[in-house]
């Protein structure tokens, strides 16, 4: 089989791992137990070893619509001909307390009568571990025979063979007629509960309601419903239930150009990933993950240093040590190589994320709960190491990997931390330094507007010293530390509409002009960035102009409203899928869209 676009992927999941659904309903990613797992599926970065799990029509004069169930994560694939209509229907319920995780695939014929064809063929370990099959009555045994022991259970009533190490199906269905295969990760080797013939309705009816009753929780009621509850929705499947973690993006390896090396794992939880998709929940009227993602975050104080500095990034369940490592057996996503497991860049120093928590934490104050006393002291501590170490060089919001500079984006962030914790306490009565924060934070303005300013250029610049634009500067007046039509931002905003924007598409930086990254090869436009480009100008009073970008962002999203992290030069999606930052952005730009 060829590789499909990026963009041809729906996602489902249960709030611990997340599974891509193919546009003709091959499951070719799935990590177990949770989002930073190793994979059992993982054909999106090896085609012939990486493993999947399709179910399909016989023939190929089939044509394929996709959709999610509205305002739920509940995906459909429709095959259409002259001969018939089937439909797939792939969802994971939430696992229940005492158990793991399953994934459903309900088959129904609509009209005529269809072949269906099934593989399920997993790779256990990301390929790396070989298993064994059993076939028993109405179900098939994958028993990895790797370190991390993983068991799945395959039920069905339709016949299961294997082959090789594969297990195939074959089957035909009429009008009206359906069937399902539930595939589920075994522990203790308890009794499959698909084998009640009512699981897979109730599983179906549970998983509906669950969706629909999260979502009924929105109280988002601009012009662009249907995008940001989408995008909600992507945000709350990227959460960990368990955890309260939020993970960056849903996958791996996936390239930012084709057959470069810049592919990155983003399985894991970013302080400023995870905040900012917190506070666009807190927006939202969602109060349940901010609260567990607050949680989270104080778990972390614990293990910290108790110096008030945090690690960058995080495994989902809050493990440290996120060391990178290659796996050379697979080829990577059209060639794309190498593909790695892990991120170097877990041990930079980014100074930026004390100000996205801090905003996060601002946004929780107000709209969900006082922040508690020992959260707050752990807070301070940051704020303190903060104040003491703001101007210092660090690799940046971008993880550059060619040496360290003096950022712009992580003065403006140091910035907003200290500013955000002033109001924290000040609306609270809370102890601390205001007045000392109060001058930090105003020294640190001075140095922005007397230092990162190009008076001759007329924008302000990436990085102390340069000249270069950079778009993670759009967020100074979303963040409140200029006002949105302050002469020296316009002039920047239509810098960078100049040199970053390509039509509706910006560029974080021209890589050829830019700090270097330490990496070969160019990249795509970044959908954030631009999503953060409507928001300025609509802020500026720009707004037709605004709408206009953003309308055709949104026709850049895939058929089911997903965005990877980045877009190619013919509009393919590019980076890991779908991505978080993307889509919180989607969100604010609407509402900003919509008070404008």
């Amino acid at each position: 089989m060829a590789y499909q676009p990026i963009e041809n992927y729906g996602l489902i999941g249960d709030m611990h791992t997340v599974a891509l659904v193919s546009l003709d309903a091959s499951i070719d990613y799935l990590c177990l137990p949770h989002f930073d797992s190793p994979t059992v599926f993982g054909a999106l970065l090896d085609d012939e070893k990486g493993g999947r799990f399709r179910i399909a029509p016989k023939g190929e004069c089939w044509k394929i619509r996709q959709f999610y169930l509205p305002d739920t994560n509940i995906l459909i694939t429709r095959f259409l001909s002259e001969s018939g209509v089937a439909e797939i229907m792939d969802f994971m319920p939430r696992p229940d307390v005492e158990y793991a995780h399953r994934l459903i695939r309900m088959v129904k014929v609509i009209r005529g009568e269809v072949d269906f064809e099934v593989l399920c063929s997993p790779r256990f370990d990301y390929a790396r571990a070989a298993h064994r099959v059993e076939i028993g009555e109405n179900q098939a045994v994958f028993r990895s025979q790797g370190n991390d022991g993983t068991v799945l259970r395959l039920h069905s009533r339709e016949p299961l063979e294997a082959s090789g190490d594969a297990v195939v199906s074959q089957f035909t269905l009429k009008s009206g007629e359906k069937t399902s295969f539930v595939l589920e990760e075994m522990r203790n080797e308890h009794p499959c509960v698909a084998a009640n013939p009512e699981y897979v309705e109730h599983a179906f009816d549970s998983t509906l309601a669950y969706w629909r009753r999260w979502m009924r929780q929105s109280t988002y009621r601009g012009r662009w419903t249907t995008w940001v509850n989408r995008s909600a929705l992507t945000l709350k499947l990227l959460s960990s239930q368990r955890f309260g973690s939020l993970a960056a993006a849903a996958t791996f390896g996936l390239p930012e150009g084709l057959g470069g090396e810049r592919n990155w794992d983003y399985r894991f939880t970013w302080i400023r990933d995870a905040s900012l998709s917190a506070a666009a929940l807190v927006d939202l009227g969602f109060h349940k993950e901010p609260e567990a993602f607050s949680r989270w975050i104080h778990d972390r104080y614990r293990d910290s240093k108790h110096d008030g500095s945090l690690q960058i990034m995080y495994g989902i369940d809050g493990h440290k040590d996120l060391s990178e490592q290659v796996l050379d057996h697979l080829d990577g996503y059209k060639q794309s190589r190498p593909v790695r497991i892990g991120n170097g860049a877990f041990d930079q120093l980014q100074l930026d994320i004390y100000g996205e928590l801090l905003y996060f934490m601002d946004a929780y104050d107000i709209a969900v709960e006082p922040i508690y006393n020992d959260l707050w002291s752990n807070l301070q501590v940051s704020i303190a190491w903060l104040c003491d170490n703001w101007d210092r060089e660090d690799e940046g919001v971008w993880e550059v990997r060619g040496g360290r500079r003096k950022f712009l984006y992580s003065r403006l962030t140091d910035w907003v931390g200290i500013d955000r914790a002033i109001r924290i306490a000040t609306r609270n009565s809370l102890p601390g330094p205001i007045e000392t924060w109060r001058k930090v934070r105003d020294t640190i303005h001075d140095e922005i507007y007397h230092n990162f300013w190009d008076e001759e250029r007329g924008y302000f610049v990436q990085y102390k010293g340069s000249t270069t634009l950079d778009a993670s500067c759009l967020l100074m007046p979303i963040a409140g530390f200029i006002a949105p039509r302050d002469p020296r931002w316009l002039s920047t905003l239509d810098a960078i509409g100049e040199q970053l924007v390509d039509d509706s598409l910006v560029y974080r930086y021209r890589t050829e002009e830019a700090a270097s990254d330490g990496l070969a090869g160019t990249e795509g436009t970044f959908n954030m960035c631009s999503f953060w480009y409507v928001s300025c100008l609509a802020r500026a009073g720009r707004v037709e102009e605004a709408r206009l970008i953003f309308e055709k962002m949104l026709h850049y999203a895939n058929h089911l409203g997903l965005y990877a992290e980045e877009l190619g030069a013919t509009g393919e999606h590019l980076g890991n899928f779908p991505q978080a930052f993307t889509h919180l952005g989607l969100i604010r730009a609407a509402m900003d869209l919509d008070d404008a």
